[in-house]
């Protein structure tokens, strides 16, 4: 299929410059997540994500260790940007979600840098935790347009989004991949910053999915459009992976794609918590592939 993102429309329209207007007005007392710290990061003031007033970035890349619809045989365009806004104890890249190891980009920067990605073949570009870098990503999108930007935006998040803010990026984001963390308050309570969020990840689910549908994938395996879903499993059964599995299965769609992944490996502050502490059985891997199964999905795992 010939796709052709929507955000190009939005320029041409000037509605993109509307949103960026928004975007980066809510700055000054940011509320890009559901945190609503308030501080004014124009200013300089931080907030729980660490995040300041000029975009970080940490690396830039095609990436060939994503989903295969987002790699296909040149790439995923991957741009790591620094911080997060749920700051987990196990977190797998803490140098630079916690640390914010990277270097300040301007917007034509930032597109300069998409430009090239697109230029050694990736089939999208992928921003990773791009929460609380919304305005900025937005704000370089004119110049990538204009400099022949044309392949699929992917939202790569953590799950803890605003759902007004999600409501500025329709029609902006091509692909929402949040990595979805848990079901179980307790756990979201005792390792990351976000108490409440197994509440707010179900919204967002389902906001994700009505903006994009279901994830979409042309006939030479390449995915343009729609939700591809994450999901971490954890030692004890910590993530609550069943209840996730059948929320998805009955309030997002039966098609959803799910990356069910087993790759956990205690890191960061994970080893002063015993039940952290280890890696992922295979048997718990199994089960939760079964948990899936059991509900009717069936796309994005063995």
């Amino acid at each position: 299929m010939d796709y052709i993102p929507r955000y190009i429309s939005l320029h041409t329209t000037g509605e993109l410059q509307k949103r960026i207007t928004l975007l980066t007005d809510i700055l000054k007392s940011c509320e890009l997540c559901p945190h609503r710290c308030h501080v004014n990061r124009l200013q300089g003031t931080l907030g729980i994500c660490q995040a300041g007033a000029q975009l970080m970035l940490s690396s830039v890349f095609p990436h060939y260790g994503e989903e295969a619809p987002l790699v296909g045989s040149t790439g995923s365009g991957t741009i790591f940007l620094t911080h997060c806004n749920l700051r987990c104890s196990f977190c797998q890249n803490h140098d630079i979600s916690h640390q914010g190891q990277g270097k300040a980009v301007s917007a034509e920067q930032l597109a300069h840098y998409m430009i090239d990605l697109q230029q050694r073949g990736c089939h999208n570009i992928n921003f990773v935790t791009p929460t609380h870098y919304i305005p900025h990503i937005v704000a370089s999108l004119p110049y990538a347009i204009d400099l022949g930007l044309h392949i699929p935006l992917v939202y790569n998040c953590g799950g803890y989004e605003s759902l007004e803010i999600l409501a500025l990026l329709d029609g902006i984001i091509d692909i929402y991949m949040p990595d979805v963390k848990c079901a179980d308050r307790k756990m979201a309570e005792k390792y990351t910053q976000a108490p409440d969020y197994p509440e707010v990840v179900k919204k967002v689910l389902q906001e994700m999915h009505k903006q994009v549908g279901d994830l979409q994938i042309t006939r030479e395996g390449i995915a343009v459009r729609g939700l591809l879903i994450r999901h971490l499993v954890m030692p004890h059964g910590l993530a609550g992976t069943q209840n996730l599995m059948h929320f998805i299965a009955t309030h997002i769609s039966l098609h959803s794609y799910v990356n069910i992944m087993g790759q956990y490996r205690p890191h960061y502050k994970a080893f002063d918590f015993p039940e952290l502490n280890r890696p992922v059985s295979q048997q718990e891997y199994s089960e939760a592939i079964g948990y899936a199964k059991e509900e009717g999905l069936y796309r994005g795992f063995p």
